[in-house]
């Protein structure tokens, strides 16, 4: 397969991983709310999508730090790349079947980092950068954000205590609406930058850009447009864990849960840091519950979450290793990996129709919350 025709496959590849991103990330945003009753499903999917691909288009920090900081971009191919997105891919639609909010933008670093390291040994991977910009943040931001949230839930409840209760929800449904958007926004301009960076790193390594070039003005175009669409479609089996699962959100509480990720979001994506916002937005979540007196936070649920967040970076390193391997092999192997990807992905979707979950049926308490908190 020669070079053009590897790259084309390779942005391709990126721009499916960036649309599951998107229908994997849209509870992020969006789940409180539609929980509340702040949005509707539809609406808040819609507002979601738009702004994700507005997001996209403010900063490019976190691009710069995936195509020229986590691996030598000058040691790897295209088909590297490639297995790395297979992996990523396929464990964002495991976790998406599970209804589990796990880390897509993990998954891409760690389905990078497994193709790369078995290519070219673990000397091609910059682990310093790779601790510094992806592990201490993922411990850090899911913090950071629960702390707030909690504090200001706390704030919210204590401020508004001798107003009536459906003046008190109206008003923060209101605020919802605001701060969810603020979400999404970031959330474009956060994840959708991974994209671009990947994307950016394949045309660097076949030679098309320099090294340490910025994302062309089309690659933006094109992976904000893709997780926006990823959006629109809305992940609803993670949006009802998210909404439902952990906790029983208030608007109060979906109030500061959103306005506490959107912050630690947005000051990451202007730093550089390629955080997930998965797990600043459930730590969101966590913390309204823990900030609102007597509210019941599941653990079962949370320690479930917590589980797959582990085992997202090793699981998709060993399958992106897997498939970078084969696709290194030529023309046959990248046909091989691409085969078996669309046939996983295929059985997944199937999987997921035995138990639909929908706009209609989103804000039902889902199993996996009922069966152990």
């Amino acid at each position: 397969m020669g070079v053009s025709l590897i790259v084309i496959v390779v942005i391709v590849t990126a721009l499916a991983f960036d649309f599951t991103n998107g229908f994997h990330d849209t509870a992020n945003a969006m789940a409180t709310s539609i929980a509340t009753g702040a949005l509707k499903p539809k609406v808040a999917v819609a507002i979601s999508a738009v702004l994700n691909l507005g997001g996209a288009f403010l900063s490019v920090e976190v691009a710069k730090t995936i195509s020229s900081g986590i691996v030598d971009e000058g040691r790897i191919s295209p088909a590297i790349i490639f297995g790395g997105l297979v992996g990523a891919i396929i464990w964002n639609l495991a976790t998406w079947l599970l209804g589990l909010p796990s880390s897509s933008s993990h998954a891409l670093f760690g389905g990078l980092i497994g193709a790369t390291w078995v290519a070219s040994g673990s000397s091609a991977v910059h682990f310093t950068t790779v601790v510094e910009k992806v592990l201490i943040p993922a411990v850090a931001s899911p913090l950071v954000a629960g702390v707030v949230a909690g504090l200001a839930t706390f704030i919210a409840y204590k401020l508004t205590r001798r107003t009536d209760s459906t003046t008190r929800t109206a008003g923060f449904r209101a605020g919802q609406i605001v701060s969810a958007s603020l979400v999404s926004l970031a959330h474009g301009t956060n994840d959708a930058q991974k994209t671009m960076g990947i994307i950016t790193l394949t045309l660097i390594t076949a030679g098309s850009l320099a090294p340490g070039s910025q994302p062309p003005v089309w690659v933006i175009i094109c992976a904000g447009t893709a997780i926006a669409l990823g959006t629109y479609l809305g992940g609803w089996r993670i949006i009802r864990t998210l909404g439902k699962g952990i906790t029983d959100i208030e608007s109060p509480q979906g109030f500061a849960a959103e306005a506490a990720a959107a912050a630690t979001i947005l000051t990451s994506s202007n730093v550089g840091f390629a955080l997930s916002t998965t797990h600043v937005c459930s730590g969101g979540v966590i913390g309204s519950g823990i900030g609102k007196r007597l509210a019941e936070v599941r653990w079962g649920t949370a320690g479930r979450m917590v589980i797959a967040w582990l085992l997202t970076l090793p699981a998709a390193a060993v399958v992106g290793a897997l498939a970078g391997e084969t696709a290194s092999q030529g023309t046959a192997g990248t046909i091989i990996v691409a085969l078996i990807a669309v046939a996983i992905a295929a059985g997944i979707y199937m999987m997921s129709r035995r138990n639909p979950v929908h706009a209609d049926n989103v804000n039902d308490v889902p199993e996996l919350a009922t069966t152990g908190s």
